[in-house]
């Protein structure tokens, strides 16, 4: 008699599925952990993953109002999904004019300036590699599309509105911006000293330079907007500045110079200023800008068109060049400017006692004085230099700055003896997918911003002398 167990041994038809769902579930595991692994390690243009730049350094960019899963989806959608899905004008042909452009402006000039350390030498892909250790980011723009490889954050949203330019530059003239690699720099200071590097000059874009540097000036993110601190884009707050200064005629304004600012930004000038605040003894008002204030209050107290009651408005430098300076020029005040160390790229279209009037540092308020009773003397002639401020403003259109920009880099791209190639580690960036990383506010003023195909081409760069 055999005797028969009452247990069988579990059948092998149960084993498969046990063996399947196990590897689907470490391969699920393996996937989570390589997608953490990328979205740890991508930069962002609102900084994921970056640290500020060591040469200016600012608070780390907060991030607490998400979760660790939302940033993370953030990050994927934004940097990996969206420009896939976008619709891509590398495709779009070419734009045909129907005519001239006309001549660009006298300023235009500095061009070439400003690239002549590589007329002879020419941009060598050694030449871009060694500026990235100064750089916050690296632009290559190859067929129409643009690729961003991130360094270091930006303070604030400049990178966001600084790409935004290039990418409405890209719309304005559809299939002509030349393939080109730029490195960019979001900060304030040049760093590319003339005398360290003239053995081995290094490209690097940023909003201003000195005589003793060769960082090429680049036009600065408020021209799309400033949004932390309600600054609009600049085709609809210099029209609305313009409108403000016709609201006093010149001559009824306060006949004093006025300055509002934050002196608190280790400028020497600045500090300096403070002690001219007497209307009788050097007829200036100096007023201190609390920003945080202001923002509580909603910049209610900061909007530009209401700050064009008086008859002179000082311009002094902070931390380095400031963004004010084309505000003041726009108020038609006569612009008295406290002998500007760093250059923007229009500033070198402005002539002393044309446009502005120069003031000495060394002699602070004794000069600010004698500028506002010269010209509360002459009344005709000064009130002429403030008019002549404001219409070079005027000229500098939005669709001027799109012309320079091209000239800048089409001028760059023909000096560069290498092909473009997106480096591995860059990432496209589109509209859309800065629209994802964008806050409300943000979204807004960008959207507000967007260009259209120009109508005629760019204006014509004058040969060299």
């Amino acid at each position: 008699m055999v005797l028969r167990s009452k247990h069988t041994p579990r059948s092998p038809s149960y084993l498969l599925p046990c063996v399947l769902a196990l590897s689907l579930f470490s391969l699920t595991g393996l996937l989570l952990y390589k997608v953490d692994d990328v979205i740890s390690r991508t930069g962002t243009v609102v900084g994921h993953n970056l640290e500020p730049t060591p040469w200016h350094v600012f608070p780390h960019k907060p991030f607490d109002e998400e979760t660790r899963q939302q940033r993370a989806y953030k990050i994927l959608q934004c940097s990996y999904l969206t420009c896939r899905y976008a619709a891509a004008d590398s495709g779009e042909a070419r734009r045909k004019f129907p005519g001239g452009g006309g001549e660009c402006p006298d300023f235009f000039g500095a061009i070439r300036r400003d690239l002549e350390p590589w007329m002879e030498s020419r941009i060598t892909e050694g030449h871009v590699a060694g500026a990235q250790r100064l750089a916050a980011f690296r632009v290559v723009i190859v067929d129409g599309k643009m690729f961003v490889d991130w360094y270091y954050a930006c303070v604030q949203s400049r990178a966001m509105f600084t790409l935004w330019g290039l990418l409405q530059l890209m719309k304005r003239y559809p299939g002509k911006v030349p393939d080109v690699d730029m490195m960019f720099d979001c900060m304030d200071k040049p760093t590319v000293n003339r005398i360290e590097y003239q053995g081995m000059p290094v490209p690097l874009f940023r909003y201003c330079t000195t005589k003793e540097h060769f960082d090429i000036p680049f036009p600065d993110w408020s021209f799309w907007g400033w949004s932390e601190i309600n600054i609009r884009p600049w085709n609809e707050e210099f029209p609305d500045i313009k409108r403000g200064s016709q609201r006093i005629s010149w001559r009824n304004r306060v006949p004093r110079a006025y300055w509002k600012g934050n002196p608190d930004v280790s400028s020497p000038i600045r500090v300096e200023l403070l002690s001219c605040n007497h209307s009788r003894k050097w007829g200036a008002q100096i007023m201190r800008q609390d920003w945080d204030e202001a923002a509580r209050d909603g910049f209610k107290e900061s909007r530009l068109a209401d700050q064009c009651h008086h008859r002179y408005k000082i311009y002094a430098e902070g931390y380095a060049w400031s963004v004010s300076l084309k505000y003041i020029l726009a108020c038609d005040s006569v612009a008295l400017l406290i002998a500007p160390q760093y250059e923007d790229f229009f500033s070198r279209g402005l002539v002393p006692e044309h446009n502005f009037w120069p003031v000495d540092p060394l002699k602070l308020c004794p000069s600010i004085k004698y500028a506002v009773e010269w010209g509360n003397q002459h009344l005709e002639e000064a009130e002429a230099i403030g008019r002549r401020g404001q219409e070079f403003m005027e000229s500098l259109t939005i669709d001027r700055i799109y012309e320079y920009m091209f000239h800048l880099i089409y001028e760059y791209s023909k000096l560069q003896d290498f092909k473009p190639t997106p480096p591995p580690t860059s990432l496209e960036v589109c509209e859309e997918s800065l629209l994802c990383f964008a806050d409300e506010k943000q979204r807004a003023f960008l959207r507000r911003s967007t260009a259209s195909p120009a109508p005629t081409p760019p204006c014509n760069l004058k040969p060299p002398p």
